[in-house]
């Protein structure tokens, strides 16, 4: 056992003399020791019950005949750091809670790994660690966050930041907007609707990383805590085989993924995180990829923001394993793979079926031929932009209008809430990428405003930033190369042509070549906004957003 080389033998008596100042007897420190990354706090809805999902994971880990041993990392809510500087840390955090996860794990060599996060960096950052470590592991989260309801209607945390827009454009009050935000968020759990968080865990039971239900089940189900003991036990199952995380998550495992990625109409963060899970298994996912996978793969449902459904409603349609089990019947998946089941997916899949035919479609009746997310490419993202298409008007499927150019987030959010924003507008939001931002701003304020004050079907909003999987409307983010790193968004001037055309996969600036090598020479980079601390360090070491904003790996190269 790994856990050996802090535990067994004469020479290792002082160690086991801690073990048992923390009160663990010789019987339990013999046993495997399962490390348990518990991401639980008091600043997060979806992790302020994580104590009692970690409680039900030990649960079963004993029952299995192993020793849990619990450790927590840091986690950041999107929804609180939102519009604030707090934002510029929420995707560098990613990176954070990666490292942690992987210094403890190798600091106390763990027999196996059980992990719990359940919101929009951390799932990730987990899952970068699951595979940087790369032994048995297996990954539980908290479950999204049930629905509110307001005046006879299902609404979320989305329908709080759009209830701005509204009261800005006075077809809501400022009482209206205290009840809704009253209701909004009724309890713990990831927030509901295909978001960020809620589409990383239905993708890590996609991967194989996760047990079915791990995406969709409710946070305040007692089969949450279900869930969380046959994790518990499942992970014993994988140590006893030597079952490794590279050895599931494989390039026909994400490509799995990513099928489902496109039939869910997942969050567009997703084409951040996964090719970063991936980096880690020493795998590369590139962003034409994503293009390949959804244009044969059909969107087969229509869940909030875009759409009606929730995830309770996809839960109770059959979930994820009914997704795949109808994308398997059109031959969109590997059904080889193994999973954390310690099964095939075939043999996972035996059985499955829609519940519910309007919340997950047949394949032959799609909400949509293609899958959810398209990335865009052209001489103003040469190396790719990303946009939720399912979440787009039909009218902004095709669109051109003059560029209103903001160099920051609240900028241009002043502008839309002012009245400055005219339909037909393409508004951009630049100097807000990895570096630049620094950490890859999410626009869900200016987004949801746009969208509150009725001009969702008219006006566009490009950005080198990122949106949260909150945002609907054609909102077109990781633009590549970014502003900061001298990328073409940093030469667009106001008032220029911009073209976007999301069917054949195109987002032009309708400059010519001649005048844009002008603006070039002469343009000057930004000096960075953040000078100290770990954001400054965090954007001299980040990547573009076309390799999922990763770090930097060429360090020594450079200082030799």
């Amino acid at each position: 056992m790994r856990s050996d080389a802090m535990k067994k033998g004469m020479e290792k008596s002082p160690h086991r003399s801690l073990f048992k100042a923390m009160g663990y007897t010789d019987q339990e420190i013999a046993r495997p020791l399962v490390g348990i990354a518990n991401s639980a706090n008091e600043i997060i809805p979806g992790h302020v019950h994580l104590d009692r999902i970690c409680q039900a994971v030990k649960d079963g880990v004993r029952m299995a005949g192993g020793t849990p041993v619990s450790f927590s990392t840091i986690g950041v809510c999107d929804g609180i750091a939102m519009n604030h500087e707090g934002m510029k840390y929420s995707l560098a955090s990613r990176e954070l809670v990666a490292d942690s996860v992987e210094v403890m794990a190798r600091a106390h060599p763990f027999d196996a790994l059980v992990l719990i996060p359940n919101c929009d960096k951390i799932i990730p950052g987990m899952l970068m660690a699951m595979l940087r470590v790369n032994i048995p592991a297996i990954m539980v989260s908290g479950g999204p966050m049930l629905t509110g309801r307001w005046r006879g209607k299902n609404v979320h945390l989305v329908s709080v930041f759009e209830g701005v827009g509204q009261v800005k454009a006075g077809t809501m009050t400022a009482r209206e907007l205290q009840e809704l935000e009253d209701c909004a968020c009724p309890g713990c759990g990831s927030c509901a609707g295909m978001f960020t968080a809620n589409s990383m865990n239905c993708l890590t039971e996609a991967i194989g990383l996760g047990l079915p239900g791990n995406g969709t089940i409710p946070a305040v189900s007692g089969a949450r805590l279900r869930l969380a003991k046959q994790a518990g036990i499942q992970v014993m199952s994988l140590l006893k085989r030597n079952l490794l995380p590279r050895a599931i998550a494989t390039p026909a495992a994400f490509g799995n993924a990513m099928a489902v990625d496109m039939a869910l109409g997942c969050s567009t963060n997703t084409v951040l995180h996964v090719p970063a899970i991936a980096h880690e298994a020493g795998l590369q996912l590139p962003l034409e990829l994503f293009n390949q996978i959804s244009q044969k793969t059909p969107h087969l449902c229509s869940l909030i923001p875009g759409g009606p459904h929730s995830l309770q409603d996809l839960d109770e349609a059959g979930g994820v394993p009914a997704v795949m089990a109808e994308l398997a019947k059109i031959g969109a998946l590997d059904t080889r793979v193994l999973t954390a089941s310690g099964r095939t997916l075939g043999a996972l899949l035996k059985g499955k079926k829609i519940l519910d035919p309007e919340v997950i479609r047949p394949a032959g009746r799609p909400y949509h031929a293609e899958g959810g997310i398209a990335v865009l490419f052209g001489n103003l993202a040469p190396e790719g932009a990303v946009v939720k298409q399912s979440a787009v008007a039909p009218e902004m499927m095709t669109h051109r209008g003059p560029a209103r150019v903001f160099d920051s987030e609240p900028s241009a959010q002043k502008a839309i809430l002012g009245n400055k924003i005219r339909k037909g507008d393409v508004v951009v939001i630049r100097y807000e990428g990895p570096k630049g931002g620094p950490g890859m701003q999410e626009m869900l304020s200016p987004t949801a405003a746009i969208i509150g004050l009725g001009l969702g079907q008219d006006v566009a909003l490009i950005t080198d930033g990122r949106f949260s999987g909150g945002t609907q409307g054609a909102a077109i983010g990781h633009v590549s190369p970014e502003a900061a790193a001298g990328g073409p968004i940093a030469l667009i001037r106001e008032g220029d042509l911009i073209e976007i055309d999301i069917p054949r996969k195109k987002l032009s600036l309708l400059v010519s070549r001649e005048e844009l090598a002008k603006r070039r020479k002469s343009w000057k980079p930004q000096p960075s906004k953040i000078k100290s601390g770990y954001a400054y360090r965090y954007a001299q070491l980040v990547t573009s957003g076309s390799t999922g904003a990763i770090l930097r790996e060429d360090l020594k190269k450079e200082i030799c």
